[in-house]
């Protein structure tokens, strides 16, 4: 080869250009779309009669998988996903939301455990991300980073999305790389989170094949469909109030009848006994069943509305011509969520906060449920039947966790139309099926970090081979102290309620061939194989960094942030600072504080100087018909206290004080001196909101009675916020909240 030559001038030198990187010859673009909370039966391929029409379009031109499994929650699958590793062996033990202090638990995905973008990037691949992320530490999600585990700095090209677990899919808290940004329009405007995330994504692929066609592409796109809050147009919602109003144990049995006629379970399936704290549908009042069928509603339209817009993306592909050459994956993190609890809730942010939701509450705003002013998820009864025939849900190591849809398609790959596949299959085996797919090996290092080994387990075979042979490494499970293990058919499983001694939770063991949905326990006539399995989980648990076992839900995010924000109580904001999330923001929960702001006002001037959240949860320093005005919103309900004087042409420094005792007063001061109290029994017991805080405005959700933005238009110097040291924070109610919205 010639080499390059460098003489006194051209004529004695030789240019040299170095090889570009070529894509493995036929390697298909990849299209990966990643539901939240979506449960094992929830598509319409898999039983549900919520309208899906392209994902079963997908299913029939290609595979479903009945037996893939994943982590029991959103940050551990999305690591184990991109990694190929299992979820504690590269650091995201739990949630991206805190770090314990033990290497399975640094809430950050390890750089030893190079991700599918970076692999498929220094191949030739465009990478692109769009969505939810979660995969980093929330403390690390605000405007100083540090960004090396944000998607760019894990081996995305470009990303348009949100960090956290969740978001208002009317005002969602927006990424556009490393970079906060508004949401295009609002409610008002016909906006909805996954319209744009469809957008975005394909002005992405446009962007790419105008500009190199011949590059092969990774497309990760995360819907936050459908985890809470479930909202969605009002018209789809109202569509699927007949289709449910039977109520969640006769929509279980027709699930369970059309797995069956499906073959996506055995004949010889029965549905499992209720799991705890699911009363019958028949025990109910007409008007609640009327309120959590709209609950149910909400989440069926939030699925149905999602698949519409990726019937766009699909379309937008064939339209290119490379729909035969992209595989399509479509899959969900964990099973159906918990969270909503038995009665389910239209605004969670009250309950969170100790402000309970009664029943005529919540009856007397059954219309409000899927819109802007609503944080609703549906009750245990429908979480239950997302996830026939399996039991319990995400967050536990059953079935009802752990096993989820799995939806491939590739025309010109995947020979097979509307098969299935039974072969026991985990999140950690995807990348090493795209690789092998691929013709490509692991890395030895990446950006100069040595690589840990695969740990997941190719299943490319399976593809094209209804008879490929199973999975041969076992797979454990964990997730807060619940642990289970399956190994060449069965599986041992332990549920463990939290505080009780780990050696006294109860094993079980099931035969998954035998037993799909986990009904015959056999620990008792087959000891042996339950020792076996127990001991097999303890080795493996040890290997993947999973210990220390650790069932704290409360002092884990107690400590958390108490270690980020260390001894800072005082925070300077100045004019000009970008949107900051709710996890690096002032920390006043439980505690008194004031706030003052730095401003010079003419006749007539308004608008938010601080707001922190939406319009179901946070609080907002504002100027309105020439008053100082301070509003407190808990779950929706307003305390709002008005200057007992206007505030005159100048400069001033304008405040409000929180004192906490016996409840809390607000109260407000000008230029030190008292303007005006309240006194309430609200506030933030256990958090803020999930939106972010904002200076100079109200970013999409208002906070308050006002229209937002409501952006200030006098002039704001910075706004200093000092908070005391009484914080008094309950941690297991701090946990329990914190576990409710992930």
């Amino acid at each position: 080869m010639t080499q390059q030559k460098i003489g006194r001038t051209l004529a004695e030198s030789t240019p040299f250009w170095p090889p570009r990187v070529s894509p493995p010859n036929g390697a298909p673009n990849i299209l990966v779309i990643l539901f939240d909370d979506v449960g094992f039966s929830d598509f319409g391929c898999y039983g549900s009669p919520i309208r899906t029409p392209t994902i079963d379009r997908l299913a029939a031109e290609g595979l479903r998988y009945t037996s893939f499994h994943t982590t029991a929650m959103c940050s551990t699958t999305r690591a184990a996903l991109l990694t190929g590793r299992n979820h504690h062996s590269v650091g995201m033990g739990c949630l991206a939301n805190f770090d314990s202090g033990y290497p399975g638990y640094r809430g950050k995905i390890a750089k030893e455990a190079g991700t599918l973008p970076e692999i498929l990037r220094a191949q030739g691949y465009g990478t692109y991300m769009v969505g939810k992320w979660h995969a980093t530490p929330l403390t690390e999600a605000g405007h100083g980073g540090p960004f090396d585990g944000w998607p760019l700095g894990r081996g995305f090209d470009r990303f348009y999305g949100f960090m956290d677990a969740e978001t208002d899919q009317f005002a969602p808290e927006l990424v556009r790389d490393n970079t906060p940004v508004e949401a295009p329009a609002g409610y008002a405007e016909g906006y909805h989170l996954t319209e744009d995330l469809v957008d975005q994504s394909i002005r992405y692929l446009a962007d790419h094949m105008a500009d190199a066609p011949d590059k092969p592409w990774l497309l990760w796109l995360a819907p936050g469909a459908c985890h809470a809050p479930h909202q969605a147009p009002q018209d789809i919602i109202r569509s699927y109030d007949e289709v449910f109003a039977e109520g969640w144990d006769v929509e279980r049995e027709k699930r369970l009848a059309r797995q069956k006629s499906m073959g996506i379970v055995p004949d010889s399936t029965d549905l499992p006994p209720a799991n705890m704290g699911v009363k019958a549908w028949s025990e109910f009042e007409p008007p609640e069943q009327e309120l959590f069928t709209r609950l149910q509603s909400a989440f069926a339209a939030m699925l149905d509305h999602a698949d519409q817009h990726i019937a766009r993306l699909v379309g937008f592909l064939e339209e290119a011509g490379v729909r035969d050459d992209t595989l399509i994956l479509v899959m969900s993190d964990n099973g159906a969520s918990q969270e909503g609890g038995p009665l389910g809730m239209i605004n969670a942010m009250g309950p969170y906060n100790l402000k309970p939701e009664p029943m005529a509450e919540k009856l007397a705003r059954i219309d409000d449920i899927g819109g802007p002013d609503t944080h609703s998820n549906f009750p245990l009864g429908w979480a239950q039947a997302s996830n026939t025939p399996l039991r319990r849900y995400k967050q536990n190591t059953h079935g009802g966790g752990i096993r989820d849809p799995l939806v491939m398609s590739w025309p010109n790959g995947i020979k097979a139309r509307g098969e299935l596949r039974h072969q026991f299959a985990h999140a950690t085996d995807l990348t090493p099926t795209l690789l092998e797919v691929l013709g490509l090996d692991l890395p030895k290092s990446i950006a100069g970090v040595e690589q840990m080994p695969l740990e997941g387990e190719s299943f490319a075979a399976s593809l094209n081979q209804s008879s490929a042979p199973p999975r041969s490494r076992p797979q454990y499970f964990e997730m807060f102290g619940h642990r289970g293990l399956w190994k060449d058919g069965w599986k041992a499983v332990a549920f463990h309620p939290p505080g009780r001694p780990f050696d006294d939770d109860v094993w079980e063991l099931y035969n998954l061939d035998e037993d799909f949905a986990e009904t015959k326990d056999l620990a008792a006539s087959h000891p042996e194989k339950l020792a076996e399995l127990q001991a097999d989980w303890w080795a493996l648990a040890e290997a993947s960094k999973v210990l220390p076992l650790d069932d704290r839900f409360g002092p884990r995010f107690a400590e958390n942030a108490a270690r980020y924000h260390g001894p800072r109580k005082r925070f300077t904001f100045y004019r000009g600072m970008g949107h900051l999330p709710t996890e690096c923001a002032p920390d006043v929960r439980s505690r008194s504080y004031r706030i003052e702001a730095d401003v010079t006002v003419a006749e007539g001037d308004q608008g938010v100087l601080l707001s922190h959240g939406d319009a179901t949860c946070g609080y907002s320093l504002y100027l309105r018909d020439g008053h100082l005005c301070h509003t407190l919103n808990v779950g929706g309900a307003l305390t709002t206290v008005v200057s007992d004087r206007p505030v005159a042409p100048g400069r001033h420094l304008l405040g409000v004080r929180c004192a906490q005792g016996d409840g809390r007063t607000y109260s407000l001061t000008i230029d030190g001196e008292a303007a005006g109290s309240v006194h309430t029994f609200h506030g933030f017991a256990t958090m803020i909101s999930f939106s972010g805080l904002d200076i100079g405005l109200d970013r999409g959700s208002p906070v308050a009675d006002y229209a937002a933005p409501f952006a200030f238009t006098g002039k704001l110097r910075k706004v200093t916020v000092v908070m005391d040291e009484d914080q008094n924070l309950d941690d297991e109610a701090v946990g329990a909240t914190e576990m409710a919205r992930q």
